[in-house]
């Protein structure tokens, strides 16, 4: 936090930012309604008069798009004469390189293939473009909101976290990060999990998160696709085996690493977009991977000398003993890449001259390969692997925390329950009302889920009374990284900049390439061609589409109130009150809005209509300002008697200029009133006091805005819910506990 600033020089809201020293930018103030992190529009930006060439026109490279997998003659002349086009255009990119990666073991040496492509040409080819010549970040900053009397901090993106100030700060004064985030994790390919890839993807983190997580040009892609040693049923499980596929690991991913290593370690200046000669320095900034593949990354390599879960110290992070991993206060040294090598080399100091000759012949053997080959990431200059490890939320919590434990323990007690327990938790979640980017569920007892996405969905919506006492022992790593998640945000902002969730939706795509275009053998070389094709078309279509390059969400900074949406044909009156002549919500439905529109306009300055027509547009949805990083979002709102089957009238938070309140939507519209547009809604208020609360509702936690119908508020369907349920708890001096 900062001292106290004078009112009369900054006002409630304003938004302060402190550049890097060796930026020589002085810090600046904004009024919070200025400060944006959108970008302009990039019309101003020439583009191609004919970007889809090589082909000979846009209907050529469209229709070649579309039928990317087919086997007959196209229109354009020939089958061949369209790959002979993939190709030339493929040419336009850095394109796959295989190499062969040779491991001994048992005196016995190995072959692998590795396929990758130069992750530092893939970087240079997004400096080149100009459509993102507004959104790439150099330079480090801090970010402070100002709370009415001070300026507090905060952190989103990861270069406003410290990571990324404390790597500069270590750099040349005129030196720019190129900051990368890696993913690797096997995919299962087929449905019986037969067919396995090993997929390699690469982000840049200079670039905003809706760019960096997005499926389009910038955002995800495949750069490598790691070979996977098949078990061997003599060595398996055995230590020199494990040893052995480390070491296969460590030397592909080695690869893919081979320029940055040496960039890491010297100048390169490159031309950008915008004509200016930078010095790049590239950093690895965050690896993302879940737990199991954390431990193998660090069980790879000499320095962080961890043996895996069942090791003494099992977490990847600190130096937490393995019996200790449930004592989530306690404070452990942490890991260091250069304290691990220094142990190691006065481990090996000490050696006898006999302890020696044996180390030597386990090297030539490769039996001990964790001590005979160095991790590859610590090669890459001021890298240190453990803090390039983070906290991943869809694997700890989701899948891990929950889907492993939670919920296992619940389904293994509800076995020894009557059936009828079972239907009516089905019944429960099936009768929860629908929301946007939420699985609905009709039946969860008994079915296995493997999926992250799904554990989090259910995890959302269940509510636990009580919870039987069992033998469970809660010991284990992902109980234990919990306690670093705090620090993982300080250092490299918020999880979305590191959760697994966005790389995993990846393994889609590639299971769709193994089914679809393949002949199911030697799948890595067709995969990886394939992917690399679909990235091509992908820039292709961006660029003679520039609305791809756009977030698909359509989210933007705004210091904006609610507005509605999607509108539809204009209504009447007799319309409206036709079409719901069966609702009592609608009776009088004119009578009412003419009160309401008598008693508003005025009050906003809007003439009343007198004799002029008013026109009606239902909508179904609705822009408003997150509460978690203040841009606009977008909801889809539904008041409709037949969803799917079942009615569906959702409830919303209505603000008003005395009270905060819970209402259920029954109508939504437009209603332009002469030149004027007006969003208005038709509610069920639930903004009576419930009087004194029941004991049931206290104990668990739960806000019940009407009693009669026991309609209970869950405030952990996403963020912006959570706070504003807060908000609403701390300004209204409600004495409850929101449901977490």
């Amino acid at each position: 936090m900062e001292p106290l600033i004078g009112k009369t020089r900054t006002m409630l809201d304003d938004i302060k930012i402190e550049y890097h020293p060796h930026n020589k930018i002085p810090l600046t103030v904004h009024p919070f309604s200025e400060f944006t992190r959108r970008h302009p529009t990039e019309d101003t930006i020439p583009r191609s008069a004919s970007p889809w060439e090589p082909f000979r026109t846009r209907l050529d490279f469209e229709l070649v798009h579309c039928a990317a997998s087919a086997k007959e003659d196209f229109t354009l002349q020939s089958h061949n004469e369209v790959h002979t086009l993939w190709k030339m255009a493929s040419e336009r990119f850095m394109p796959f390189e295989t190499s062969t990666i040779s491991v001994p073991h048992q005196g016995e040496a190995h072959e692998y293939k590795m396929y990758s492509r130069c992750l530092w040409s893939w970087a240079l080819d997004l400096m080149r473009d100009s459509r993102f010549a507004s959104h790439f970040t150099f330079d480090a900053q801090h970010l402070y909101k100002f709370n009415g009397a001070r300026f507090v901090r905060f952190i989103d993106e990861p270069w406003t976290a410290d990571a990324f100030w404390d790597a500069q700060s270590r750099l040349p004064q005129d030196a720019k990060l190129l900051a990368f985030i890696l993913y690797a994790d096997k995919a299962k390919l087929s449905s019986f999990r037969t067919a396995k890839g090993y997929p390699i993807i690469v982000r840049i983190a200079n670039l905003p998160v809706e760019i960096r997580n997005s499926t389009g040009v910038g955002g995800r892609q495949v750069v490598g696709w790691l070979p996977i040693v098949k078990e061997d049923p003599k060595y398996s499980k055995k230590k020199s085996f494990v040893n052995f596929k480390n070491a296969v690991w460590n030397e592909s991913f080695l690869k893919l690493l081979e320029a940055v290593i040496v960039h890491s370690k010297s100048r390169y200046w490159f031309e950008c977009w915008d004509c200016v000669q930078r010095l790049l320095w590239p950093l690895i900034l965050i690896l993302s991977a879940d737990m199991r593949n954390m431990t193998l990354t660090c069980n790879r390599c000499v320095m962080a000398l961890i043996q895996g879960l069942k090791g003494k110290f099992p977490c990847p992070v600190c130096l937490v003993p393995q019996d200790q991993q449930l004592v989530l206060p306690d404070a452990h040294p942490l890991h260091t890449s250069t304290e691990s090598l220094n142990i190691l080399n006065a481990a090996r100091s000490t050696l006898t001259q006999k302890e020696k000759e044996k180390e030597q012949q386990l090297k030539a053997l490769n039996t001990n390969l964790l001590l005979a080959s160095q991790n590859c990431f610590g090669k890459v200059s001021y890298c240190d692997v453990h803090r390039a490890l983070l906290f991943d939320h869809l694997h700890t919590n989701n899948s891990g925390m929950w889907g492993d434990h939670l919920w296992s323990e619940l389904q293994f007690w509800l076995e020894d329950l009557e059936r009828e327990v079972a239907v009516k938790i089905d019944m429960n979640f099936d009768a929860l009302p629908r929301w946007r980017n939420l699985k609905h569920f009709s039946h969860v007892v008994g079915i296995d889920f493997n999926d992250g996405s799904t554990h989090e969905d259910i995890s959302k919506l269940y509510i636990e009374k009580s919870h039987p006492e069992t033998n469970k022992n809660w010991n284990f790593p992902k109980n234990h990284l919990l306690t670093h998640l705090f620090d993982d945000i300080i250092a490299k902002g918020v999880t979305h900049n590191y959760n697994t969730k966005p790389n995993e939706k990846m393994h889609g795509p590639l299971r769709a390439i193994y089914h679809w275009q393949t002949n199911f053998k030697d799948v890595a070389p067709q995969v990886r061609t394939m992917r690399f094709l679909y990235a091509y078309t992908d820039n292709l279509k961006a660029t003679i589409e520039p609305d791809a390059t756009e977030n698909s969400e359509g989210v933007v900074n705004a210091a904006a109130c609610v507005q509605l949406g999607a509108r539809q044909n204009d209504v009447s009156f007799a319309d409206i009150e036709q079409s719901h002549a069966t609702d009592r919500a609608f009776f009088g439905f004119q009578i009412k809005l003419n009160q309401f529109l008598n008693d508003s306009l005025p009050n906003d300055a809007i003439p009343l209509p007198n004799e002029t027509h008013i026109r009606f547009q239902a909508c179904d949805q609705v822009n408003y300002e997150s509460m978690v990083d203040w841009r606009l979002q977008r909801d889809l709102l539904q008041c409709n008697p037949k969803f799917f089957g079942p009615p569906r009238y959702d409830c919303v938070m209505i603000k008003t200029e005395h009270q905060l309140f819970f209402a259920r939507l029954i109508y939504m519209f437009h209603c332009k009133v002469g030149g004027t547009e007006c969003s208005i809604a038709l509610i069920h208020p639930y903004d009576v006091g419930i009087g004194v609360r029941r004991r049931q509702d206290l104990d668990l936690g739960l806000c019940d805005p009407e009693a009669v119908n026991d309609y209970f508020v869950i405030d952990t369907i996403d963020t912006d819910m959570f706070l504003r349920t807060k908000a609403l708890q701390d300004s209204s001096g409600l004495c409850f506990r929101c449901r977490t």
